[in-house]
């Protein structure tokens, strides 16, 4: 069984003065250099981050981002490199992927 695949949530940025439409999601994945990056400190400071991942492999940590455009995006990327990265790799996200509810029939 497959699940269907959903598009991101986005849209036009809404009226009146309300917080800019997040619009484009990427993963960012990223090698630290000697030192770890402080990813709460990263958070805190760039409200695209929604969620990160603290990995054992080809990359140290994985962020999930929501930023309102490309220049946003370049921003973190800039920032990541100037807070230590050694290297950063971004996929940007086309669709998610939601499991569709389970459907139970009887069996003959």
């Amino acid at each position: 069984m497959t699940a269907p695949l959903q598009l991101v949530p986005g849209g036009p940025a809404p009226a009146g003065g309300a917080q800019p439409a997040r619009a484009l999601h990427a993963i960012a994945r990223i090698s630290h250099g000697p030192v770890p990056l402080d990813f709460d400190r990263l958070a805190a400071e760039f409200p695209a981050v929604r969620s990160g991942l603290a990995l054992a492999g080809e990359a140290d940590l994985e962020l999930r981002l929501a930023c309102t455009g490309p220049e946003e995006l370049r921003t973190i990327a800039a920032a990541l490199y100037r807070a230590g990265a050694a290297r950063v790799h971004i996929d940007l996200v086309l669709r998610a992927l939601t499991p569709a509810p389970v459907t139970l029939r009887p069996v003959p």
